[in-house]
């Protein structure tokens, strides 16, 4: 009687998640974002959630929770129900440089999570506070062996934080590394003079460069049609390119149904010509075409590329 009943209340069990899935979503929706409000990450969140939240016909609350380069934002989602009602909007800092810069993390970038899609890069490019007498890359360079120790960069992510390490490890320039809790923060301090470089994400940048409150030198990948004549930081130092990417993740043993509805979603929503363009505004260079398990193999491909970037910037694990 007993195994009866267990296979009855198996089989309940069975019904009724299948049944929850099928009405996916019933309520509110929410993506974990690992930077503050007002960084890339966050508003790239917000763009993607509006367009989901007409998609899905339920609102999608952009959620963010910052520090310790996104752990705290990983694990809380690592942690999160697999019910396809938590979602992590995230970069190469939680899921490609952090397991090389951290001895030890609260989460498995890759066994504690379901990928869904890589929406797609985002480039940085290198600034100045305008008190610098530099226009170039090469100019900053000069500058900062004429003045050893006495200028500083800022950075709040991974991809800043290896682009300055890299610039001085290939440069040979001694400058001061500072770390913040966000890229807006890091930005403010730059344009008031605290600090003197910056590689800076295109999202957070973009609005002060075209203001004319910082100043552009280069972009770390390759020229960008965001800022046309800029060149890239290869054109001085060649082998430098560095680049962020953005994707969509859910906690490990979210269903496959669920999985595969929202990638199907997401790339719907991404493909739609005015999402694209406010995507682009941000900086983000729209991917959004692939599977989870093209996701997935993207994943372990990054984790092993940034281990070597890490590891060539001089950066030593924490």
């Amino acid at each position: 009687m007993k195994t009866v009943w267990r296979l009855a209340l198996l089989l309940l069990s069975s019904a009724l998640a299948c049944a929850a899935q099928a009405q996916y979503p019933n309520k509110p929706v929410r993506i974990v974002v690992p930077f503050a409000a007002g960084s890339a990450t966050d508003s790239i969140a917000r763009v993607v959630g509006q367009a989901l939240t007409e998609r899905l016909g339920q609102a999608v609350i952009v959620d963010p929770k910052p520090g310790a380069s996104g752990q705290i934002a990983a694990e809380f989602v690592a942690k999160a129900a697999p019910d396809g009602y938590t979602l992590f909007m995230t970069t190469n800092t939680s899921h490609s440089a952090n397991p090389a810069m951290f001895k030890k993390l609260p989460y498995d970038p890759i066994k504690d999570f379901s990928p869904i899609l890589l929406v797609g890069e985002v480039p940085f490019v290198l600034v100045v506070n305008n008190t610098v007498p530099v226009k170039t890359t090469a100019e900053l360079i000069a500058y900062a062996k004429a003045n050893p120790g006495k200028l500083s960069f800022p950075y709040a992510s991974s991809t800043a934080q290896v682009a300055g390490e890299t610039l001085r490890q290939m440069a040979g320039i001694d400058a001061v590394a500072v770390a913040y809790k966000s890229s807006p923060q890091a930005a403010t301090d730059l344009i008031s003079g605290q600090t003197q470089f910056y590689f800076i994400d295109f999202g957070t940048g973009l609005p002060h460069i075209k203001s004319g409150r910082i100043r552009a030198l280069a972009a770390t990948n390759t020229r960008t049609a965001l800022l046309p004549g800029l060149p890239a930081m290869s054109e001085t130092l060649p082998g430098f390119a560095l680049t962020s990417w953005n994707g969509v993740l859910a906690p490990a043993g979210t269903p496959k149904e669920i999985i595969t509805r929202l990638n199907a979603d997401l790339r719907t929503v991404l493909a739609r010509p005015e999402v694209r363009e406010r995507l682009n505004n941000i900086g983000l260079e729209v991917m959004g075409t692939g599977t989870p398990e093209d996701f997935g193999g993207f994943l372990q491909v990054e984790i092993a590329k940034w281990a070597k970037w890490v590891k060539d910037a001089g950066i030593k694990p924490e």
